[in-house]
């Protein structure tokens, strides 16, 4: 009966793995499309609805929250001089999965031209849509 028991607990332990590495495969995708300025690799990760928040956190100018829409979003990213080297540095994923609701904090830190320009935390909330995890909402916070 322990045998089983046990059993039943590695089963679920590696199911959940599973689901965290597509979970977090969908991130790096996401991240994929954005560093290659790919707006179509980064729409095959995201829902055809997704809200996109930013906190930008200053001690002179105060707080802001900004929202953007996916279709702004997209244009932002297309419109990325070839000049401009840029990469966002993902430092560690904490990913909790309930259901079809998956949650993901990632810390960061942003690099523009290799010099670091600010620094922050993504959380994506995903949704799994038939076998894929789609990202519905993102919001970061951002600071110097």
């Amino acid at each position: 009966m322990k045998f089983y028991i046990v059993i039943c607990f590695l089963l679920s332990g590696l199911c959940a793995n599973a689901q965290k590495q597509e979970v977090q495969k969908s991130i790096e995708v996401f991240f994929e499309g954005f560093h290659q300025k790919d707006t179509l690799k980064i729409k095959s990760v995201c829902a055809d609805k997704m809200i996109l928040q930013s906190i930008s956190e200053s001690v002179s100018k105060g707080n802001k929250l900004s929202n953007e829409t996916a279709k702004e979003f997209y244009k932002s990213i297309a419109s990325i001089p070839s000049t401009m080297k840029f990469q966002e540095k993902i430092l560690s994923y904490n990913i909790q999965i309930d259901g079809t609701m998956a949650h993901v904090w990632a810390p960061y830190e942003f690099y523009l031209n290799d010099k670091l320009s600010h620094t922050g935390v993504n959380t994506f909330t995903l949704f799994k849509e038939k076998d894929s995890w789609k990202i519905i909402y993102l919001i970061d916070t951002r600071r110097k």
